[in-house]
Order: C-alpha cells, then structure tokens, then sequence
C-alpha cells in the first residue's frame, strides 16, 4: 500500500518589472532551465503546460524557469479580473502532476542556438572579449533577471557593441530598456572599456 504523502502544492504570485508579467512561484521545482514560449505553435510542440495556460484568451506568451511560471498577459484585460483564475489552475495543474516540459526540448533548443551561433560574427581578436561578456552575463546578470521572471542571453558582439536577447517579463517591458542601459551597460562598460553600447532583441 502506497502511504507515500504529497508535500502540499505552494503559489504565491510576484509582481515584475513589466505591468503585463506576473510571476506565479511554486515551492516545487518545475522545470530545470529556461523554456520561453511565444508563440501557442512552439507550446504546442514541447510543452503540455503552456499549451494548457494558452486555453485562456489573455494569455500572450508563457515563461517557465525553475519554480516559477511567468506569464505576460494581452493588453486588453486586467490582471484584477484574470489573476485568481490563473492562480487556481496553475496550483492544480502541478497537483495533479501535469507535464510540464516534454523531454528533448532542451537539446532541442540547443541545437538551434549552436545554430545560431554559428552565425555569429565575431574575429578570431574578439573571442576573448565574447568570453568575458557571457560570463559577466551569467554571474551578475542572468541570476537578477531570473528574480524578475526574465531571461537575457548573450547573442553577438561587433565592433563595440553588445546585443543580448531578452525573454521572459523582460520581453516588452518598459524598464527592461532602462536596467540594460543604466544597470547592464554600465557595468559591461566598467568591466571591459572596448564596449561602446549594449543593445536589446526581444526573443
């Protein structure tokens, strides 16, 4: 006989930066990695999750990172009116142990950005500078970002300038602009003086 108990499904919600975000934490881990979900078709393909929370018509995109779900809703509805329902689904939907990313879909995501990559242009002089740019991305920007239901990565370097994709709550907002300029340029800057600018792409 199963007696086996089930730690019981915590959610609280967090505000993030950008007004159309909300982030929805669990006290379960949901996922390992970070999963952005645009587009309902991609939801479809790789995430039963997603794809369940894109049933609701004020949902514009889903982001699922560790133990949290950030959701950017449509313009045209209030999270007043929206936030509850979400909530409630959300909480019994981990539960009841519904998938949440199919498997593959890292190695998956991998490979196009190993794609991309390869696109990528930068000289043999640059690398070490490309070097030094991810890693400050990945210990003083991507944990901040992540607490804000984001998501930056690193995408090219050329002559100065530095672009990154932003994901998640970060997608869209309004102070993302500002953090990139104020926050992250500068400290870029500070680190490595050949950097001119920092420029964003909404992934």
């Amino acid at each position: 006989m199963n007696t086996e108990t089930r730690s019981p499904v915590m959610l609280y919600t967090e505000h993030t930066p950008n007004p159309e975000s909300i982030k929805f934490v669990s006290n379960k881990m949901l996922y390992r990695g970070t999963a952005d979900f645009k587009t309902e078709e991609l939801a479809r393909e790789w995430s039963p999750l997603a794809t369940a929370l894109y049933e609701f018509p004020y949902v514009k995109s889903v982001y699922i990172c560790n133990n949290f779900v950030t959701i950017t809703k449509e313009l045209n509805y209030d999270w007043t009116d929206i936030m509850l329902k979400l909530k409630t689904f959300i909480k019994s939907y981990i539960e009841e142990e519904g998938g949440i990313i199919n498997e593959g879909f890292a190695e998956a995501m991998a490979a196009i950005e190993a794609e991309q990559r390869q696109n990528y242009s930068y000289s043999s002089d640059d690398a070490e500078i490309v070097q030094r740019i991810q890693e400050l991305i990945e210990t003083y920007v991507k944990p901040s970002v992540e607490m804000d239901g984001g998501n930056i990565e690193f995408k090219s370097y050329e002559n100065g300038i530095v672009t990154v994709i932003m994901q998640g709550s970060c997608s869209g907002c309004p102070s993302s602009t500002v953090t990139l300029k104020a926050g992250i340029e500068g400290m870029l800057k500070r680190m490595i003086p050949d950097i001119q600018e920092v420029v964003a792409e909404m992934g």
